[in-house]
């Protein structure tokens, strides 16, 4: 039987993994690939010093890689569904007419109700940056507005889905960890996350989005799109199909196929495109189109199974770590030292926020953001009578929103790949994720708050 790795043992594992880190990413301006790759092979190497056999090593870093299936496929599909929409006219012709009717001076304003609208249909972010968000970094690019900006707005809206459509996965996993009901959840989220929304609508019209904003080219852009496809509103059925799907909490894989089905049928009814060997080649390699102007072939040249494997290998690496972390030991240790010394229940709460960023900077997974500290706090919570609703808003806060923040979290690199812009770079902009946590942490830390957050009412 293995031993129980000590509290020093584990935090030396855990700064020898935020320094290799920190010097490669942020000091040598490292790729996330090689550097997690690295404290991988370390901990490992690490963890065997401390006793921990290879093959327990072996099969802890199999049960992490078994984590990130789900999310690969759903990456690879999302590939696909970018490529057949771009093949198929649907964000093109999104494309075309929100260039009418989108204000280039209100643009973040407008990107995030519009993707807030879309996630809580759909319930999923990944599905609302993938499509909505696309066509919207494409008005953005045409209209010279920041990119960063563009994203920070597109993430924040869509991952607003994440945290309150009762369509989301996470939405009903985080409640489910904390043994409470899924609109008790829903309803306790609101004191956080509308503040957050409000102070981000203000950033977001305080901000200038451009310093200078050129309309000029935009006649232009629309008449290449005009002869690049046949623009036509059949083309939004796929998407139409995909948000039914979600609708009716169709799992994600069977609704993006859908998506991908009803996409190549409008390929080849609407843009005159049957040949399945072209399909195939899109599908794979990503959308290649004939058009001269440089813009609109930047935005529309994309897509494909192969656009994902920079994020695919990133989320492997990621995940190898993050199975070492926790099934030998290592987080376990942690947070059994860190439970014990707290005596307010203020304490409790601010550790299971910090513990939950903590796992999402460690393993880069939201949905171990939410299990462990889950886990380990909710018989704390119990015992000293703090509302189990505050425990699922906690985790929510700070294990689902932080994780398009981190850029090796699954969502990170996701959003980063899809939407061509780097995490560290549209972050200072998705005000409604670092928001939302520190809300949470008010809650804990003013006296006036704690009522409502640190109650004994279940």
């Amino acid at each position: 039987m293995e031993r129980r790795l000590s509290f020093l043992q584990s935090m030396i594992l855990i700064v020898f993994i935020l320094a290799f880190l920190f010097v490669s990413i942020f000091i040598f301006k490292a790729e996330p690939h090689i550097p997690l790759l690295g404290a991988t092979i370390g901990t490992a190497a690490i963890l065997h010093l401390y006793g921990v056999s290879w093959r327990k090593l072996e099969s802890s870093i199999i049960q992490g890689i078994q984590s990130a299936i789900m999310p690969i496929l759903i990456l690879s599909l999302i590939g696909i569904l970018i490529a057949v929409w771009m093949m198929s006219g649907t964000v093109p012709t999104i494309l075309y007419y929100g260039l009418d009717y989108i204000e280039p001076h209100y643009f973040a304003v407008s990107a995030l109700y519009v993707t807030i609208i879309v996630s809580i249909f759909t319930g999923s972010s990944f599905t609302t940056v993938s499509t909505v968000g696309v066509a919207l970094m494409g008005i953005a690019m045409t209209t010279g507005i920041s990119l960063p900006l563009a994203a920070g707005a597109i993430v924040s809206g869509a991952c607003f889905g994440d945290k309150m459509s009762p369509l989301s996965d996470t939405t009903n996993f985080a409640p489910a960890v904390a043994g409470i009901s899924l609109f008790t959840h829903i309803r306790n989220m609101m004191y956080t996350t509308v503040p957050a929304l409000i102070i981000t609508t203000i950033l977001f019209l305080l901000i200038p989005t451009t310093g200078s904003i050129d309309l000029s080219s935009i006649q232009s852009i629309k008449e290449s799109l005009q002869n690049g496809f046949h623009l036509h509103w059949l083309t939004l059925l796929s998407p139409l199909a995909v948000i039914v799907c979600s609708a009716k909490r169709i799992p994600i894989l069977p609704t993006l196929i859908v998506g991908i089905v009803t996409g190549l049928l409008i390929t080849a009814f609407v843009q005159q495109q049957a040949s399945i060997g072209s399909w195939f080649s899109v599908m794979q390699g990503g959308y290649k189109s004939a058009i001269v102007n440089e813009t609109v072939a930047e935005i529309v040249n994309r897509g494909g199974l192969q656009s994902m494997m920079w994020s695919v290998s990133l989320i492997l690496i990621a995940l190898s770590l993050g199975g070492l972390l926790q099934h030998c030991g290592v987080i376990e240790a942690l947070f059994r030292k860190w439970i014990e010394p707290l005596k307010r229940r203020s304490s409790i709460v601010l550790m299971t926020g910090a513990s939950s960023i903590a796992v999402n900077g460690m393993t880069g997974e939201q949905y171990l953001s939410i299990l462990l500290p889950g886990q380990m706090f909710k018989d704390e919570y119990t015992r000293r009578q703090i509302p189990a609703k505050t425990l699922s808003r906690t985790l929510e806060d700070c294990g689902t929103l932080v994780n398009p923040l981190i850029p090796w979290g699954v969502s990170g690199a996701f959003f980063a790949a899809t939407l061509g812009v780097p995490v560290l770079e549209y972050a200072p902009f998705a005000a409604f994720l670092w928001l939302s946590p520190i809300f949470t942490f008010g809650f804990a830390l003013i006296p006036r708050l704690q009522q409502n957050s640190l109650g004994t009412s279940k």
